[in-house]
């Protein structure tokens, strides 16, 4: 009789812990994020709609990382590559006078996709340092060709001169309504990404971290899936990079510098290594703390490092960590 407290005292960490990696919690979370841009306007605080947005939009280039480093074990160092060409590809549609988000949007997912699976051809017959060494490289090789394009401000970068329309219309000028663009896009692409892993495609995927030989021995070839995965990661994240170009109204090659993959990369490891929506957990905390550091002291990354270290060292991340779950 006495033990029974106890067997129900350890099953309720791993029911939460479930329910913590389950998809239906990443929809709790977008559910909350989508409530700060009403409440941000109610208040009077337009900051805080602006924050919104931006969490929304890196939420999504970490959300599409954490699909090949969480999911598939790839340490890309150059995700912010596509991040940064889906914002030149707005802005590039736009000089040409096309500046209906319906055209520039898919025109960003395929630019990405594609920079994502020709450099992937070459970077995914490598593993690890080398093939996070290699995926730098080709990522300072996009940064500089785009510093030397001074038709579109060179290092200096460039303005754009309004937001997309869609159909015609400026709705996304309104700035609550643009914040739900990006909580939308977010949704929708954290639905699609756990429905993949869910398919026969992302087993196989999930499964080459795990056992790559296996898989070899059942007749799966690891190449191609990797590729395509690869591919699709850089789509979603080019998308995350025509948001913020549209929110900032600005693009510059910073956008895809190395140190906007680490960012990437410290977002997806405070979430948790496991499911996807942890990239949303990770995307608030990094944003919000370094909004909220760089307000007392200009050297806040001095605060910030330690923390980041700790935090991994306790491994798992947030999700694992602070809400409770045992797995990250």
């Amino acid at each position: 009789m006495a033990t029974a407290p106890a067997a129900n005292d350890n099953a309720r960490p791993s029911r939460l812990g479930s329910f913590l990696r389950s998809p239906a919690f990443g929809l709790v979370l977008v559910a909350l994020l989508a409530a700060a841009p009403a409440a941000a306007v109610l208040l009077g605080q337009p900051f805080w709609l602006t924050m919104a947005t931006r969490v929304a939009i890196f939420a999504l280039a970490a959300l599409s990382l954490s699909f090949i480093l969480g999911q598939g074990g790839l340490v890309s160092f150059g995700h912010a590559a596509p991040f940064g060409i889906g914002a030149y590809a707005v802005l590039i549609l736009a000089d040409l006078g096309l500046t209906d988000a319906l055209v520039a949007f898919p025109v960003a997912f395929l630019a990405g996709a594609l920079f994502s699976g020709v450099t992937g051809t070459v970077a995914l017959r490598t593993r690890g340092v080398y093939f996070i060494m290699i995926t730098l490289a080709l990522a300072q090789m996009a940064f500089f060709t785009f510093t030397s394009l001074s038709a579109y401000g060179g290092d200096d970068g460039m303005t754009l001169w309004a937001r997309s329309t869609v159909a015609g219309q400026k709705w996304l000028k309104n700035d609550l309504t643009f914040a739900y663009l990006a909580i939308g896009l977010l949704a929708l692409f954290l639905v699609l990404g756990n429905r993949v892993l869910a398919s026969r495609f992302g087993r196989v995927f999930r499964g080459l971290k795990e056992n790559e030989s296996r898989l070899a021995a059942l007749g799966y070839d690891a190449y191609p899936v990797r590729l395509v995965a690869y591919a699709l990661a850089g789509g979603v994240a080019a998308v995350a990079g025509a948001l913020l170009a549209n929110q900032t109204e600005f693009v510059s090659p910073a956008y895809m510098a190395w140190q906007r993959s680490g960012d990437l990369i410290v977002m997806v490891v405070l979430g948790g290594l496991g499911p996807l929506h942890g990239a949303i957990v990770g995307a608030a905390v990094v944003l919000v703390v370094e909004e909220t550091l760089s307000h007392l002291t200009e050297h806040w990354k001095i605060i910030f490092g330690p923390l980041l270290i700790l935090i991994v060292l306790l491994r798992g991340g947030l999700i694992a960590r602070i809400l409770g779950g045992r797995r990250g």
